[in-house]
């Protein structure tokens, strides 16, 4: 299991906790972590059988053993003449051979006669009689003879002759030779479960012969944004509505980390719109988990705190910006997670809380690639706050360098065009409330 990144509660000048004081990020990073490992472990996940395309980016579901050996017979490193070792360990710098038929790949060639050489192309079967492969480079001449497919040429005269190749003495016997099973033996295990399946692991399954891959389940997602001045994308605005970014947002990064969302939904600021709805999905899709967007502040139209007021969820706020505001629990059984409504806040919870979650528990997706980067500007942070900016990560100059970060728009959780210009992450820990310019900050860089 990987392990959630970093904490206010363990930088130095952190708030300590007490009564009423805002959860540190590392204490809700727990709590969701614990929250998703009890329900993966109450409802582990399924698997599903799938063709090896449709298993790019999913996780294994069981060991693969290896059914035959890979290669599955000796065959040749490269063009060049399949000999016995043999026949090449006499006292000079050469021996010269008869050339015997050449060996295409893809055919099964006969057995080598002593005392011969066969032409033989890369990847093709070596005879048995044969134990190595010198390189057509090696010989002389360096090159097969035009007839390479017969083993034997007219002369002038009409009498049969055979082609004859010079060859280095002293050859080593598996010279340039891809042993059977030289990659991986018949029975050993090829691929763990868990295994999260790139272009590479599915290359050996179908270098294997497999065509089709038990993978597991993909974690289940209800996805619910609240609020009546939240129109759909595509449908005009009225006074006072602004367009649903929240919904395209998450359910991106959902199914960008490995999930399947089920469903989405806008609902008004209706408590009891919003606990029938839910309860009618909960008991129709039957998620792994449920996520909710928006009405969860201090204001008074906060529909998600109210409709969910009898049920195991507990609404906090954490020591973040942004972000703040936060619910985590459960609804009938079920694991439930409320983020604020503001799109960057949205983002920001995703990537600190579920996102890290969701990878030690199912194995995906993997931990953001973190790396430390200067401040091309002054900036300024609350004290008491782990502040997640946004920004363009710029690569060092030289190998090993340290590389720099500029803040794109400001710490508003409403910019969604500075978050689509960024490429990373920027992490200003709690303690300290002035980074200047050349600061060493901690990025996460996200995919582009």
């Amino acid at each position: 299991m990987s392990t959630p990144t970093t904490t206010p509660a363990d930088e130095p000048g952190a708030r300590p906790a007490g009564p009423g004081a805002p959860r540190s990020v590392a204490g809700h990073q727990e709590a969701v972590l614990d929250l998703l490992a009890a329900g993966f472990r109450e409802r582990p996940p399924g698997q599903e059988d799938t063709d090896l395309i449709s298993a790019r980016g999913r996780i294994l579901a069981a060991d693969v053993a290896a059914p035959g050996n890979l290669p599955p017979f000796a065959n040749s490193q490269m063009d060049g003449y399949a000999v016995s070792s043999a026949d090449l360990a006499g006292p000079g710098k050469r021996v010269e051979l008869a050339v015997a038929a050449a060996i295409p790949a893809g055919s099964e060639p006969a057995a080598l006669a002593p005392g011969t050489a066969a032409p033989i192309m890369t990847g093709a079967m070596l005879p048995s009689g044969a134990d190595a492969v010198v390189p057509i480079e090696q010989a002389v001449p360096d090159s097969f003879p035009p007839a390479a497919s017969s083993p034997a040429v007219e002369t002038t005269a009409g009498a049969a002759a055979r082609p004859t190749v010079a060859l280095p003495a002293g050859v080593p016997a598996g010279q340039y030779v891809r042993g059977a099973g030289s990659d991986i033996r018949a029975g050993a295990e090829a691929l763990p479960a868990g295994t999260v399946l790139g272009p590479g692991q599915l290359g050996l399954l179908a270098a294997l012969g497999l065509a089709r891959v038990a993978v597991r389940t993909r974690p289940r997602i209800l996805l619910l944004t609240t609020g009546d001045e939240v129109v759909e994308p595509g449908r005009p605005l009225q006074p006072g509505q602004i367009h649903d970014a929240n919904t395209t947002l998450l359910r991106a990064l959902l199914e960008e980390a490995g999930t399947t969302v089920l469903l989405t939904r806008v609902l008004a600021d209706s408590p009891e719109e919003f606990r029938t709805r839910l309860q009618e999905d909960l008991t129709s899709l039957q998620p792994d988990l449920v996520i909710t967007s928006g009405g969860i502040s201090k204001g008074a139209y906060e529909v998600v705190k109210q409709g969910l007021a009898d049920q195991d969820v507990r609404f906090l706020s954490v020591a973040m910006q942004p972000g703040g505001p936060q619910g985590i629990g459960r609804v009938a059984g079920i694991p439930f997670l409320a983020f604020p409504g503001n799109p960057v806040s949205c983002v920001v919870s995703f990537e600190m809380f579920l996102r890290p979650a969701l990878g030690s528990v199912t194995g995906l997706p993997r931990p953001r690639p973190e790396l430390p980067a200067l401040l091309t500007g002054d900036v300024h942070s609350p004290a008491g706050k782990h502040q997640v900016r946004r920004g363009r990560y710029l690569p060092p100059a030289e190998p090993g360098g340290t590389g720099q970060v500029e803040l794109l728009g400001g710490a508003s959780s409403h910019l969604v065009h500075a978050l689509a210009s960024s490429n990373a992450l920027v992490h200003l820990p709690a303690g300290r409330d002035s980074f200047p310019a050349g600061t060493e900050v901690t990025v996460w860089l996200l995919d582009r």
